[in-house]
C-alpha cells in the first residue's frame, strides 16, 4: 500500500516543481536581460550603429547606453533568417535591431514578445494576395517591402532598409513601420492601439488617434497635402505605424501640423525627436 502513496508524493513534488518553474521563469528572463544590458557593447557593433543610425549621435549618453543594452537583448532573443540567398551579416542584424529598439524606450522591456524570427529578403519580395473585386475573389501577385505577422515572424527587404538609412528624414522607414505593428499586435490584435501603461491612457489615445485618422482621410478625399503618408488612411493599424514613422523622421513638421498627435507619441515612446533636429 505504500507504493501508491510514494507515487502520489512524487507526482505532487513534480507538479510543485513545474509550478515554481513557471512562476520563476519571468524573474529569470528579467535577470538574464539585465545581465545582457550591463555587458560591454562590442566595438564592431558600435561602429555599425554609428554609421547606420543617423540619430544615434543625437541621443544623450544615457540613451545611447540604454539603446546598446536593448540591442544586445534583442540580438540574443531574435532569430534572423536570410531569404532568396541573402547571407545574414552582423551589419544586417545590428542595423535592424538598432532601429527597432528605438521603440523600446520608456522602460518598455517586453522586447516584442510575440516575435521570434525576422525574415530578410535582399530586395522587395512577391506574395500572393487575395482581393475582393466586384464580389469576385481574385488572386494577384504583389511586391512588398515588409510585413508583420500577428504570430511570430516579421519580414523585411534589406534593400529598403538600406534606402531608409540614407534617407532618415523622408518619413518612410520600413523597420519602424513593421515593429510599430509588433507593438500594436502584442495583445493579439492589430487595431492601432498598443498596450498602454495605464488604463486611463486609452481614452486619450482613442480621442487623438481617431481624430487624426479621420482628418487624414478627409484631407486625402479633398486632395490636400499631408505630412502623414496616405497609406496611413488604410485603417487604424496602418495609421499608427505610419504616424510612428512620421514622428521619428519628420518630428518638426508633425509637431507643427499635428501637435496633439506628436505629444501623444512622445509620451508613448518617451523620446523627443524634435531635439534631434539640426
Amino acid at each position: 500500500m505504500a507504493a501508491p502513496n510514494i507515487l502520489a508524493i512524487l507526482f505532487s513534488i513534480a507538479v510543485s516543481a513545474i509550478a515554481i518553474g513557471i512562476l520563476c521563469y519571468p524573474f529569470f528572463v528579467n535577470w538574464q536581460r539585465d545581465r545582457l544590458m550591463r555587458q560591454p557593447f562590442p566595438r564592431a557593433w558600435l561602429n555599425i550603429v554609428q554609421n547606420n543610425l543617423a540619430i544615434y549621435i543625437c541621443l544623450s549618453p544615457e540613451q545611447q547606453k540604454q539603446l546598446q543594452g536593448y540591442i544586445q537583448v534583442f540580438l540574443k532573443e531574435k532569430q534572423f533568417i536570410g531569404c532568396l540567398g541573402l547571407q545574414i551579416t552582423e551589419e544586417i542584424k545590428v542595423t535592424i535591431a538598432a532601429i527597432a529598439c528605438l521603440l523600446l524606450f520608456g522602460d518598455r522591456k517586453t522586447f516584442f514578445p510575440n516575435l521570434q524570427s525576422i525574415l530578410v529578403y535582399p530586395t522587395a519580395y512577391i506574395v500572393n494576395e487575395m482581393v475582393m473585386n466586384s464580389y469576385v475573389v481574385e488572386e494577384r501577385r504583389v511586391a512588398r517591402l515588409g510585413e508583420s505577422w500577428t504570430r511570430d515572424q516579421l519580414v523585411l527587404s534589406w534593400e529598403q532598409v538600406q534606402q531608409d538609412i540614407l534617407n532618415w528624414h523622408d518619413g518612410h522607414n520600413v523597420v519602424l513601420h513593421e515593429f510599430a505593428h509588433q507593438l500594436d499586435q502584442e495583445d493579439g490584435k492589430a487595431e492601432g492601439v498598443p498596450i498602454l501603461p495605464r488604463a486611463m491612457d486609452y481614452a486619450a489615445w482613442a480621442k487623438v488617434m481617431t481624430a487624426e485618422y479621420l482628418q487624414l482621410r478627409d484631407r486625402l478625399e479633398t486632395d490636400k497635402k499631408t505630412i502623414i503618408d496616405s497609406y496611413g488612411a488604410t485603417n487604424p493599424a496602418e495609421f499608427f505605424a505610419v504616424a510612428t514613422e512620421t514622428f521619428f523622421e519628420k518630428p518638426k513638421q508633425l509637431n507643427q501640423k499635428h501637435q496633439d498627435l506628436y505629444e501623444l507619441l512622445q509620451r508613448y515612446y518617451h523620446l523627443d525627436p524634435l531635439q534631434w533636429q539640426d
